[in-house]
């Protein structure tokens, strides 16, 4: 077994049976039901999905960043380098967030303060995790500016949230995540406002960090990037996860009828002009999913047993597992 393998075999972050639901005025739902994953050292994992499935959610809840109310995480643990994050108070928390896990937010509005310039919103990020003077870390906080590709980075130090376009602003949250060389990086559409040559240059810095055994969660639509990025797949439909594997397992031998109508989506130059197939029905309202499979009311192979049970995770061999009750079916 190389050096790498064993690392991966080591998790750094260990999820079991969390579950996160939220009350708002029209009742309460479950966003995210029973969630198990590991995250290796220096693993790059994908977790993939439609939107509303629940993956922005499960992300926030690791670092228990999930808005109180209306969120409320019912149950599971998170363990993050042999600590419960779970049971942590606030003040060992912090020391966690931004530093040994960075988040990556799909709105960066949302995260950076329309008060303060970039400089001292970033400033502010290394001084309270690296005891090293105000003037050295504006110059290190102009450096990430420029790995993350903003040009005129010293001028843009000055500058406020709404004076940059959207994609500026998400370059400057990379670099707020990725500038204290995290554990954990959790990334939520991290180029969705940026062109698809800062998109490159983002994933190549991303690429780079794995080098020092960072490890990554990418949340994201783009198939072609999970290809490109990670290392083992993980497929949320309606809160749940539905199927998990390698990179190539997933490809390769998809298991679960949603993860095969998700890759069947993928456009391909070898089809030409050909209709692009598509997965019938909609995403359910989390107040309203199905019984049993929560992909029974789309799924063309659903019988009987799809409408009464939830299926469980059953193991497909070297590592893959899917929640299908074909694959029991075809044990009997």
């Amino acid at each position: 077994m190389t050096i790498d393998q064993n690392i991966h075999r080591q998790p750094l972050l260990s999820v079991k049976n969390l579950s996160v639901t939220f009350t708002i005025d029209d009742g309460r739902f479950t966003a995210a039901e029973d969630i198990c994953m590991d995250i290796g050292r220096g693993e790059s994992v994908g977790l993939v999905g439609e939107s509303g499935c629940g993956k922005s959610v499960t992300a926030l809840s690791l670092t228990r960043l999930v808005p109180s109310p209306p969120g409320s995480i019912e149950s599971g643990s998170v363990v993050f380098d042999g600590s419960e994050i779970m049971t942590m108070d606030t003040a060992e928390l912090r020391k966690i967030r931004g530093n040994a896990i960075s988040m990556i937010f799909q709105e960066p509005l949302s995260a950076l303060s329309p008060l303060h310039r970039i400089g001292r919103q970033l400033v502010e990020a290394v001084l309270l995790h690296r005891q090293i003077s105000k003037k050295k870390a504006w110059r290190f906080a102009e450096q990430w500016l420029k790995k993350v590709g903003i040009p005129d980075a010293e001028e843009r130090m000055y500058s406020y949230p709404y004076q940059l376009s959207g994609g500026m602003q998400q370059r400057v949250m990379i670099a707020m995540a990725l500038m204290l060389e995290p554990a954990l990086i959790i990334a939520d559409e991290p180029t969705t406002a940026l062109d698809v040559t800062t998109q490159a240059q983002i994933f190549e810095l991303l690429q780079r960090m794995k080098k020092n055994f960072t490890s990554l969660l990418l949340i994201t639509h783009d198939m072609g990037v999970i290809w490109e990025t990670c290392e083992r797949v993980i497929v949320m439909y309606a809160s749940r996860i539905v199927e998990t594997g390698s990179r190539e397992e997933i490809f390769e031998h998809p298991a679960h009828p949603y993860t095969i109508g998700l890759l069947e989506a993928i456009p391909r130059l070898s089809k030409g002009r050909q209709r692009l197939k598509d997965i019938p029905g909609q995403v359910p309202s989390p107040f309203n999913y199905p019984p049993g499979c929560h992909f029974q009311e789309r799924c063309p192979y659903a019988f009987d047993r799809c409408r009464r049970e939830a299926p469980p995770l059953y193991d497909c061999g070297g590592g893959q597992k899917a929640a299908c009750f074909l694959l029991d079916k075809a044990k009997q």
